[in-house]
């Protein structure tokens, strides 16, 4: 039902939509603190259920084919951001089992044993032995640890104290909470450059995603257009080709990117760039802001049913 559905709602051609699906982590084995992680059982799971109801396309083939009016009926793309390890470790053998291509967008600057900002966070906190952690000296209050939930919480909490400070900023926080957390940071949770060319290989698509992944809106216009081409140059050096694909950090519209950071992306001569705002894309939609979305549900139907949602609103709206 939810197939025949979906070809009513994005027929081949000239009225086709295209929806573009993102995910992050892909765990071994489910994190019972860090449930927003998807496990390899589920990733398979919502893959599968993706794959019975629409055309899973690469992206770059995707946008070209959006472009000529070409897409098949219930086209859909499916996209990571960041560049985590367990991408390469546990996402990547699944896809290759199933034979859908997707891509990476790649923050350069944490490959080869670097790490994000909001990772340490979520890392100490999660690993902290403590029963409660004081960051009241900088400004973010007591948490307690007792619990997974209570773990969860404080996570949630301290990155969102930080997300938007200045990057500067941020990272010194994320020290700081770190150094009173206590405990060893991991240098493995990101990919090493040469899975990026094995993944290449394997008919992955890589794509741009800055270097340090600053929210750009918080930047200044040249240091936010630095950011990207740098990591799309990186890329374009490791993997011997043109790298055409972009992913905005954070992603949401006017919130985390400018008007300015668009016209950026599209001078560099890039032939797309996605967001996180909700949506599908069509023949008339910007190719340097496309939008994707994600259902968060567990079950197939609900997650199949806010799919076709999230293509009907677009309809009502057209």
């Amino acid at each position: 039902m939810l197939r025949t559905i979906a070809g009513m709602l994005s027929p081949a051609g000239r009225k086709a939509l295209l929806s573009i699906v993102i995910f992050h982590r892909v765990l071994a084995q489910r994190d019972p603190v860090l449930d927003w992680d998807l496990d390899a059982r589920e990733f398979e799971q919502r893959l599968r259920w993706l794959r019975s109801w629409f055309n899973i396309l690469p992206l770059d083939e995707a946008v070209i084919r959006l472009e000529q009016q070409s897409l098949p009926a219930r086209a859909a793309a499916v996209t990571f951001d960041d560049g985590y390890a367990d991408n390469f470790t546990v996402a990547l053998p699944i896809l290759k089992r199933l034979g859908v291509s997707a891509t990476f967008f790649i923050a350069t600057g944490y490959l080869d044993g670097g790490r994000m900002w909001n990772d340490t966070i979520s890392h100490s906190v999660r690993h902290c032995d403590k029963a409660s952690l004081d960051l009241s000296e900088i400004g973010l209050g007591v948490h307690q640890l007792g619990s997974p939930e209570a773990i969860r919480r404080a996570i949630g909490s301290v990155v969102a104290g930080l997300k938007y400070r200045p990057p500067e900023q941020r990272s010194a926080a994320a020290d700081h909470v770190a150094r009173v957390a206590g405990g060893r940071l991991p240098d493995d949770l990101m990919m090493r450059s040469q899975d990026l060319r094995v993944m290449r290989r394997a008919g992955m698509v890589i794509g741009a995603h800055t270097v340090t992944h600053p929210i750009l809106a918080k930047v200044d216009v040249d240091a936010s257009r630095q950011e990207v081409l740098d990591s799309k140059q990186y890329l374009e050096g490791l993997l011997q080709e043109r790298v055409g694909l972009f992913a905005y950090p954070n992603g949401k519209p006017a919130v985390d990117f400018r008007v300015e950071d668009v016209e950026s992306v599209r001078g560099l001569g890039f032939d797309a760039a996605v967001t996180t705002a909700w949506g599908v894309a069509d023949a008339g939609s910007d190719r340097m802001q496309l939008p994707r979305f994600t259902p968060w549900d567990r079950t197939r139907f609900r997650f199949g049913a806010r799919m076709m949602g999230n293509m009907f609103s677009h309809v009502r709206q057209g």
